[in-house]
C-alpha cells in the first residue's frame, strides 16, 4: 500500500494520506506540474504557499536559508510533532512552494504513515489539508474521496493522529503564533 503510494509520488502523482490532525494532499515538492495540480484541485491560490513535511532534518534542510541556525532548540523540542514552523527559504526553494514570499513552512512529521511515505520516497513532501479552499479539512479517507472524487491518484487509508484542528503554525525566528493548533510547543528559555 505505502510502497505503491510512494511509487506514484516519485512518478508525479498526487495522493491523499493521514497526518497528525487531518488528511493531507501530497506530491513531490520540486514537481511543478504535481504542485499545480494540487492547487487546482483545492482551488488554492499559489500565493498562499504550501507546507512541506519530512521524516528527517536532512529532508527539510535544503529548503531553509540557514538550517544550522534556523533549527533552534525551540524548533527541535517540538519535532517530530504537530507544529509547523515558518523559516526563511533557501534561494533554491521554488516560489510555487513559498507563495513567492521568501519563507517556507516545514514540519518534521510524527505521523507514522506520513513519515514512512517520506522515507520511501527519500524526500520531503507537500502536505496541504485535504479540502477545497474554505471548506472543513477531511479527517478520513472516505471524506477525502468524497471531496476529490476520482481526481487523486491514490488515497492511503489510516487514522489521523489527533483529530481536530490543523497543526499549529509558528514563525521560527520570533515564535509568533500564526495559526493555533492542537499542540503547544515549549516556551522559549530566552529572556
Amino acid at each position: 500500500m505505502l510502497e505503491f503510494a510512494a511509487r506514484l509520488l516519485r512518478n508525479g502523482g498526487v495522493i491523499g494520506y493521514p497526518t497528525e490532525a487531518v488528511y493531507g494532499l501530497g506530491c513531490q515538492p520540486m514537481d511543478p506540474a504535481a504542485v499545480a495540480r494540487i492547487l487546482y484541485l483545492k482551488r488554492r491560490a499559489v500565493s498562499k504557499g504550501l507546507i512541506l513535511i519530512g521524516c528527517s532534518l536532512e529532508q527539510l534542510a535544503p529548503f531553509v536559508a540557514d538550517p544550522d541556525s534556523a533549527f533552534s532548540d525551540q524548533v527541535l523540542a517540538s519535532w517530530p510533532g504537530p507544529v509547523t514552523w515558518i523559516f526563511d527559504a533557501s534561494p533554491r526553494t521554488p516560489g510555487w512552494l513559498t507563495g513567492y514570499r521568501g519563507t517556507i513552512a516545514l514540519r518534521l512529521t510524527s505521523h507514522p504513515i506520513a513519515a514512512r511515505l517520506c522515507r520511501l520516497t527519500g524526500q520531503a513532501l507537500v502536505s496541504t489539508s485535504a479540502n477545497l479552499s474554505g471548506r472543513t479539512p477531511a479527517k478520513t479517507a472516505l471524506a477525502t474521496r468524497i471531496q476529490f472524487n476520482a481526481n487523486l491518484d491514490y488515497i492511503v487509508k489510516g487514522e489521523v493522529g489527533k483529530p481536530g484542528r490543523p497543526t499549529e503554525i509558528r514563525v521560527a525566528a520570533t515564535n509568533e503564533l500564526v495559526r493555533a493548533g492542537t499542540h503547544r510547543p515549549p516556551r522559549s528559555t530566552e529572556g
